[in-house]
């Protein structure tokens, strides 16, 4: 009896160290992933501003 006890203690620990390992495991990817997509989304808006603010004789001069 005592067995069965400690197998039911061991089951129960491994499934909640699981889910913290796992949760943790998911946070960090997220984690990547939004960096990745905040970096591309600041690359694209640095090059927008850079087109907006550049000076008015330097359009002309593409332009042409």
């Amino acid at each position: 009896m005592s067995r069965t006890i400690w197998t039911v203690i061991g089951v129960i620990a491994a499934v909640l160290i699981a889910w913290f390992i796992v949760d943790v495991v998911f946070s960090v990817l997220w984690f990547i992933v939004k960096l990745a997509i905040v970096g591309v989304v600041a690359v694209v808006v640095f090059f927008v501003l850079r087109a907006l603010v550049r000076p008015s004789d330097d359009r002309r001069s593409i332009e042409r």
